[in-house]
């Protein structure tokens, strides 16, 4: 017991439960603030008229073919079902499949779970469409040309 408190008080440099307390519920509030902030956006994307995701689900295979900062972009996506695959009680096997290229050499792509692309040259970023993949790619590239051989082959 300190010769300066009392009985029954607590010493002078103790931090109080209510103060602890109050810096909690604060820099609780804090986090949840920060992390609606940053998850708004997403949550939010493709509230339309229709629901999310509805305007890309519904295009179909999709196609283009375009010059773009004078390089050639060709691409399709459609859907690859494996031979001798059989369909079990309302299971999907179709996979989706994307051909891209610029100026005639093959651009890796890859679809995301959501729906959107990336490709080798815009790794960090994805895209809604193969066309806004593609003409990223292309902006990123600039005057160079891509690899002719695959960095992935068997």
């Amino acid at each position: 017991m300190n010769p300066t408190s009392g009985p029954g008080e607590e010493p002078a440099g103790a931090p109080r439960p209510v103060r602890r307390a109050v810096l909690r519920a604060v820099f609780t509030a804090a986090v949840l603030a920060g992390t609606g902030g940053a998850l708004a956006p997403v949550l939010l994307q493709g509230q339309g008229p229709g629901g999310p995701g509805q305007e890309r689900d519904a295009v179909g295979p999709e196609r283009f073919s375009e010059l773009y900062k004078g390089r050639e972009i060709r691409g399709t996506a459609t859907t690859v079902v494996p031979a001798g695959a059989q369909a079990h009680a309302g299971t999907s096997i179709a996979a989706p499949a994307a051909d891209v290229s610029v100026d005639g050499r093959t651009l890796h792509v890859m679809r995301r779970a959501d729906g959107s692309y990336l490709s080798t040259v815009t790794h960090y970023e994805s895209f809604p469409t193969l066309l806004e993949t593609a003409r990223a790619a292309v902006d990123e590239l600039g005057t160079a040309q891509l690899s002719a051989v695959s960095p992935h082959t068997i």
